[in-house]
């Protein structure tokens, strides 16, 4: 039995240590990223936020770095292990949110469906192009009247007299649709045709005729993301743009647990700044003669938040461990999406408090966190939808409807 002193000296911003659970080649590629996000990030995402842009060749500058795709083999991407793609995401998010968001659309949404479900023809014209940032995809599932059931879309594909696809709808709330050069669309078929109304998914060049994505605007969250509308009027597409791998809501899930996976890593990042900047400032400003970190309700506050951050973070290594081991399953990914993101918000919203007034401005990253956390909250599955998917996990008594 070891009676070795405990240590007493430890990281403020690891408390758990852990960074001793990271192989060297885990440490590598994170500190890579964090550097990328430190020079071209950093100085700049304040100024994206307040304009409410995302500049287009950010991409190519994902795709020099590797995180594009990075988890997929072949076709010009890195072939990284899913918890190396989930330390990137904790990188990017603790940038912003909607570096992240970009990182994982591209990568998660829009290349993994091709790589998946798509032809060779599919995987050899987009993969190596989408991997170095030269291509720019985006994913359209939810619409106007379907965002939680996504099963009750209104966006149908018609097979004509020619034997093209026809497709017709509109999808909303779509990262990069505006500045995307394929979009991966999923659509109803014709009840009476030879899918018999199943949901298919359809790779679409959006310089197609009959398709625009036209940008929303007066967004207060995720602004330094672009976020649009797709709309498909008569958009004709060959017999070939159909994926041919897969065929109902199998495809969009799957492509959606790959987008939970990174989130539940981003928003541990999105905290980590949070609490970061909280405890920066807690030692930094002084009030009554001394900093206000030497308070005990600051104290309570920074203890709060260290643990979430720590927990969470530590929950999410853990689930990376077991996509790599190939034994995660759904219900795994919706306990890091649910509680992952509500402890990020919660993070959030205590270190905007503890920076009082200060909290409000772009000179700090937390408000710009915390309302860009709001729509990660919801997208990707509303914790609503994730509670319910878990319930079922728990009793085996769905409870959708």
């Amino acid at each position: 039995m070891s009676h070795a002193p405990l240590r007493q000296n430890l990281d403020p911003r690891d408390l758990l240590d852990l960074d001793a659970e990271l192989s060297d080649e885990e440490r590598l590629l994170r500190d890579t990223v964090r550097r990328f996000v430190g020079d071209k990030v950093l100085p700049d995402v304040a100024d994206w936020f307040d304009r409410g842009v995302f500049p287009r060749e950010m991409a190519q500058e994902f795709g020099r770095l590797g995180v594009l795709g990075m988890h997929l083999e072949g076709y010009g991407c890195a072939g990284t292990s899913a918890t190396a793609y989930g330390l990137a995401c904790l990188e990017l998010e603790a940038g912003d949110s909607g570096a992240r968001s970009f990182v994982s659309v591209q990568g998660s949404l829009a290349m993994f469906p091709i790589w998946a479900f798509g032809s060779e023809e599919h995987k050899q014209t987009w993969l190596p192009r989408m991997a170095a940032g030269e291509a720019i995809g985006c994913f359209g599932l939810t619409e106007p009247d379907s965002g939680s059931d996504p099963s009750s879309m209104r966006t149908t594909a018609r097979v004509d007299a020619g034997g093209d696809w026809v497709l017709d709808g509109a999808k909303m709330w779509i990262t990069n649709g505006s500045i995307a050069d394929v979009a991966v669309v999923w659509a109803r078929t014709d009840p009476d045709g030879p899918d018999r109304g199943a949901v298919r998914g359809f790779v679409v060049p959006t310089d197609t005729p009959g398709f625009s994505a036209p940008v929303i605007h007066r967004k207060v969250s995720l602004r330094a993301s672009v976020t649009s509308e797709l709309v498909l009027d008569g958009v004709r597409l060959p017999a070939s743009a159909a994926l041919p791998g897969v065929t109902g809501m199998r495809g969009p899930l799957s492509c959606l647990n790959e987008a939970r996976f990174g989130i539940l890593f981003g928003a541990c990042g999105a905290a980590r700044a949070c609490y970061e900047a909280a405890l920066d400032y807690s030692l930094e400003r002084v009030q009554f003669g001394k900093p206000i970190a030497s308070f005990q309700l600051t104290q309570r506050r920074l203890v709060e938040m260290a643990i979430a951050v720590n927990r969470a973070t530590l929950l999410a290594l853990h689930l990376g461990r077991k996509k790599d081991a190939g034994t995660l399953a759904t219900p795994h990914v919706s306990v890091g999406k649910l509680d992952n993101v509500r402890m990020a918000l919660e993070v959030a919203r205590e270190a905007r408090s503890l920076l009082g007034a200060n909290g409000i401005t772009l000179e700090y990253p937390v408000i710009r966190h915390m309302t860009n956390l709001e729509s990660v909250y919801t997208y990707e599955g509303t914790n609503e939808i994730h509670t319910l998917i878990l319930g079922n996990a728990i009793t085996g008594i769905p409870a959708f409807g």
